[in-house]
């Protein structure tokens, strides 16, 4: 075991985790403003709101995040009216194509965990609402939004640390995020296990780090669930 290695390679490892972390966030905030609504049409009961966000989460979902990138970086620079277009200047980007394809992906895990979310909120505490004379509106804002952001956080947190490993994804799209770097270190010093153990490591803190934030989030919007101070 090459230590000295791992030591003189931890630097670059540790530029590309942080680019690997501005990727994961700036998908996740995206995404997240994407699910949302996506999330709220696929409860609309019309047909023909619900159907196309159906539609979105169920290719997005039932398709490798691989082939997404790959279709986003490769398959759209085939039609000439995009490299003729403005949107030519983003998506001849490998951050750019990257971004989208983590976007799309967790915007619709996310919109099925906010749908799964808002479904499992209280029937009762919704007609409590709406014979409170609560609008449309209100009753988001009030009842169901609160009530679903806590009941998602579990599943949310499993689609984060997944969106975490899958970031190693953009390194196919010639990205030099964490795995593009270790895999640069290794074409250059053969040293594959020394690398790989060490970035495997650096991803293990990221999502551990990650659960822990998940975990003090839940604890802070459970407290309803606790016994009081001083109480038996």
């Amino acid at each position: 075991m090459d230590f000295e290695l791992m030591g003189q390679s931890l630097p670059q490892l540790l530029k590309g985790t942080l680019l690997t972390l501005e990727l994961v966030g700036l998908a996740l905030v995206i995404g997240m403003a994407v699910a949302v609504p996506i999330a709220l049409l696929r409860v609309s009961k019309r047909r023909w709101l619900m159907l196309p966000a159906y539609g979105y989460i169920f290719f997005f979902r039932g398709t490798p995040l691989l082939v997404q990138f790959f279709l986003v970086y490769y398959g759209l620079s085939q039609f000439t009216f995009i490299r003729e277009s403005i949107l030519w200047t983003v998506l001849r980007e490998p951050y750019w194509c990257s971004i989208i394809a983590l976007t799309i992906n967790t915007s619709a895990y996310t919109g099925e965990v906010l749908r799964g979310a808002i479904q499992a909120v209280s029937r009762g505490q919704i007609e409590a609402g709406l014979a409170l004379g609560m609008s449309s509106w209100q009753l988001l804002r009030r009842i169901i939004g609160p009530q679903a952001l806590r009941l998602a956080l579990p599943g949310y947190s499993n689609e984060v640390i997944l969106l975490v490993k899958s970031s190693a994804l953009a390194s196919t799209v010639t990205l030099l995020e964490l795995t593009g770097v270790t895999r640069n270190i290794i074409a250059v010093t053969f040293k594959p296990v020394e690398l790989y153990l060490l970035a495997g490591g650096i991803y293990l803190v990221m999502t551990f780090m990650a659960t822990r934030v998940f975990v003090f989030v839940e604890y802070r919007l459970s407290a309803h669930r606790r016994p009081a101070v001083g109480t038996v």
